[in-house]
């Protein structure tokens, strides 16, 4: 009676399996080991083969979980590489107190503004950039979190003061910020300009998978703020000098950018359509550059 209960235990646990299995189950048979059977699921195991009677064992094999699928995907440590610019667009008659003039000499105009393109480099350190999927496989929300790092390397001898001795004025003192044409040549004059900025952008991929070849287009927007601002100088007279200080620049940044890739390779651009200084210099910066970024 013992043995009829267990045999149809085992006819209604294989017949269980095939009804779940509409399809030929996998059926392996072991030649070395012929006490050994599966079928699909079932795994048959004889034992005890020193007892007076042999044991059956059936060890029915979990079924995997597919992995979930999630709509987000995070990479970390995204680093930019490219060349700072401007357009000036300023009105150097109407700049008023801002820019300040030697008397006798040529006024300050747009030449003084002119930079150094090779050295006016442009860092980003994204801290992390998300992509959410919005189009499966084709079009994502990409977003993120970093620092903007903007140098401008001027040729002129140029220099930013945010307050004190107006030079040319007899010792005039006054509160704002200025800029005027300096009377020392520099080896080194630069602006720098360093933003927490948060990128928001429309993302566009032929990639079937998230990092996977293929084309990919970003467009959007970001919006930045301007945590310092410094103006760094080497020259013979004065040696090194870094002042910090603020020199009128508008706190937040609004910017235009956008991402070209096709994997691994990634260009990047950015360009703000207003001025970033407050009042006199009409400054609207723009950056072009190499992204080395997983997609």
């Amino acid at each position: 009676m013992k043995n009829i209960f267990l045999s149809a235990i085992l006819c209604l646990t294989i017949l269980t399996a095939f009804c779940q299995q509409p399809a030929k189950p996998d059926t392996a048979y072991n030649p070395k080991n012929n006490d050994t059977i599966r079928i699909g699921n079932i795994l048959i195991i004889k034992k005890n083969k020193r007892a007076k009677k042999d044991t059956t064992m059936i060890v029915l094999k979990d079924t995997v979980t597919p992995k979930k699928y999630s709509r987000v995907s995070t990479n970390y440590g995204v680093f930019d590489f490219g060349f700072s610019n401007f357009i000036d667009r300023t009105n150097y008659t109407a700049a008023g107190s801002y820019i300040v003039n030697k008397p006798g000499a040529p006024a300050f105009n747009e030449a003084d503004m002119k930079l150094r393109g090779g050295k006016s480099i442009n860092i980003n350190i994204w801290f992390f950039m998300q992509k959410l999927q919005l189009v499966k496989n084709h079009v994502n929300l990409k977003y993120g979190l970093g620092l903007e790092l903007n140098n401008y390397h001027f040729r002129s001898p140029i220099s930013f003061k945010e307050n004190g001795t107006i030079p040319y004025s007899g010792g005039l003192q006054t509160n704002a910020p200025f800029v005027f044409r300096d009377s020392v040549q520099f080896s080194k004059n630069k602006l720098a300009a360093d933003y927490f900025t948060i990128p928001l952008m429309l993302n566009f991929t032929t990639a079937k998978q998230t990092g996977k070849p293929g084309f990919s287009a970003s467009f959007g927007v970001s919006g930045g703020y301007l945590y310092s601002q410094r103006n760094k100088q080497e020259s013979t007279e004065r040696g090194k000098q870094k002042n910090k200080g603020d020199y009128d620049m508008q706190r937040f940044k609004f910017s235009y950018i956008g991402e070209l890739g096709i994997s691994p390779i990634r260009l990047y651009g950015s360009y703000t359509p207003n001025s970033i200084f407050d009042k006199g210099l009409n400054i609207r910066p723009y950056t072009i550059g190499v992204r080395f970024s997983n997609w």
